[in-house]
């Protein structure tokens, strides 16, 4: 420990943070925590304050924050109304298992308990989404809270920690001492589970891998693709984790998500052994818990987590490791290989077929191709071009037609969240200004926190945004149109123009009405070096990647 001199509580929040290697945080700035501003003040060299426009859209770039660095995304706000704000983007971290931080200022001691002024009980409001949530109630604890924060954060299954600082406590004076910082534990594979995964696979007819979850870093991607390649093991990776294998990998068999893949849907059905590395094999992962079914499934099923909690909670697997994945991979890879290419290696090369076969774009209504779109973007982008978005049906053709090549070049929601791509795009932009950064987004999903675009103007992030403008709720509308059919109602949208509201935001705007106008529109997007959107007209009829609109899926 260090000792310190006397200080303000918000000095020893900040300090705290930085001494745990957080060097920029998210905020809409109140007054409940002026004293930590003014902390920041301080700091502002190495610790780097990033003012949004609403709380909402401050925590998602929180949680990206954590996605991308692997350290816990810290998000700044007030008391009541800007805490509630936030609880989108910790429902996210919860879910989606990313170490974040919301700190909250909360109403003085001697006011607690009177339903003051924006008043919340942290703990309740929060209990059931964060992995911890607490109530800092003397300054000489800050620090100690926060060390338990980040170890909670990283530790086991990542995820997010709530603490509500009084205002009083962040004016007072203490002199406790900085703890060191936080260095999270992670468990390791026990050998004798290693010697079951090698037995389990030798004796293994029809074996597909699935991976997924938190806690990921470039590291185990790169254990996992040696892994799978010197097994000549299929990997499919859960939803919206694309990117933890190269999806050039000739062992790559595509993803797990909303209307995946028939051909995968089935491989991982009639598998005869399940490896889930990380994933929890969640609701959408095992399309409505039928390809792999609860509690114990048809295939045999090695379930790797770091969470113990999660191992028998909703399966029951014929192998549990409690294990980190990069600690298990690590371990994996280190497994004797088979010296002759394994029974199932010829699956392994028809699941590849099926997943190229999947992404040659399918027609659609309309001028506008969005498939062609995603297709030309795969072709054109860096293999480390971070792509962001949000929930929608026009995630649907992003997710069949474009390929994830570069560790932490997805970001995407689990929890299926309306609103990420372009605060997720602005913390992207932030974290790695040497990086392309594209955010897509539907006219639903931008006009949720679309004002973030006025965030990423005022701090030069040159991200490009693509809106995808069908004018309804198009997600919503297909389910209408399939359960009550000639029933539409409250899902038509009346939407501004988009490329003019971006270019009063002072970035780049440009309307795309035909397929062959976006390809010079992204070049000159991508060439203006500051922020940028393109509004894509795509025709209502085009209702997702598999079906048009008036027909049932």
């Amino acid at each position: 420990m260090t000792v310190t001199a006397s200080r303000t509580g918000a000095r020893a929040l900040v300090q705290a943070l930085r001494r745990n290697g957080i060097d920029m945080v998210f905020a809409v700035p109140g007054e409940s925590y002026l004293a930590v501003l003014d902390a920041l003040y301080d700091e502002r060299e190495a610790v780097r304050l990033i003012v949004c426009r609403q709380e909402g859209g401050a925590a998602f770039m929180a949680e990206a924050y954590g996605k991308l660095t692997g350290r816990p995304g810290v998000c700044l706000v007030t008391r009541g109304p800007g805490a509630c704000n936030a609880a989108i983007g910790v429902h996210v971290a919860r879910q989606d298992s990313t170490p974040m931080l919301l700190v909250m200022g909360q109403v003085a001691r001697p006011h607690l308990g009177r339903e003051a002024f924006q008043e919340i009980d942290p703990p309740a409001v929060f209990g059931s989404m964060a992995k911890w949530a607490a109530q800092v109630d003397d300054p000489g604890r800050i620090p100690e809270a926060v060390s338990r924060a980040v170890h909670t954060a990283l530790q086991g299954r990542p995820g997010p920690v709530v603490l509500a600082v009084p205002e009083d406590v962040l004016r007072a004076d203490t002199a406790v001492p900085d703890p060191d910082a936080a260095v999270p534990a992670r468990a390791h594979p026990d050998p004798a589970a290693l010697a079951r995964l090698g037995d389990a696979l030798a004796a293994a007819e029809r074996p597909v891998g699935i991976v997924g979850g938190g806690g990921w870093s470039a590291a185990a991607r790169a254990d996992l693709s040696a892994f799978a390649g010197a097994w000549r093991l299929p990997v499919a990776t859960a939803f919206r984790r694309a990117d933890y294998m190269d999806n050039e990998h000739p062992c790559y068999a595509g993803d797990l998500g909303l209307g995946p893949n028939p051909a995968l849907a089935e491989r991982v059905r009639r598998a005869d052994l399940l490896l889930a590395v990380g994933a929890r094999l969640g609701e959408v992962t095992t399309s409505g818990y039928a390809l792999v079914a609860a509690p114990r499934p048809a295939q045999r099923l090695i379930h790797v987590h770091a969470d113990p909690a999660e191992l028998g909670r909703v399966y029951r697997p014929d192998v549990a490791v409690n294990a980190d994945s990069g600690a298990f991979l690590a371990a994996a890879r280190a497994l004797p290989a088979p010296g002759v290419p394994p029974r199932w290696a010829t699956e392994t090369e028809r699941a590849r077929a099926e997943y190229l076969a999947w992404q040659a774009p399918q027609p659609g209504p309309g001028a506008l191709q969005l498939g062609e779109i995603v297709a030309w973007l795969r072709d054109r982008l860096p293999a480390d071009a971070i792509v962001c978005n949000g929930a929608g049906n026009y995630a649907g053709w992003l997710h069949r037609y474009y390929r994830y090549r570069g560790w932490r070049s997805q970001l995407a929601p689990t929890a299926g969240s309306m609103g990420y791509g372009v605060p997720a795009a602005v913390a992207a932009g932030l974290v790695h200004p040497e990086r392309v950064v594209v955010s897509v987004n539907g006219d639903g999903c931008f006009l949720m926190n679309g004002q973030e675009l006025a965030t990423a103007v005022q701090y030069g992030v040159a991200i490009v945004v693509l809106v995808v403008d069908n004018g309804m709720y198009g997600t919503i509308r297909m389910h209408q149109e399939r359960a009550y059919p000639g029933r539409v109602y409250g899902t038509a949208l009346t939407n501004p123009d988009f490329a003019a509201l971006a270019r009063a935001h002072g970035a780049l705007g440009e309307t795309v009405a035909r397929t062959a106008e976006f390809a010079p529109a992204f070049e000159r997007a991508l060439a203006a070096r500051r922020p940028a959107l393109l509004h894509l007209k795509l025709d209502p009829a085009a209702l997702s990647h598999r079906t048009p609109a008036g027909e049932a899926e």
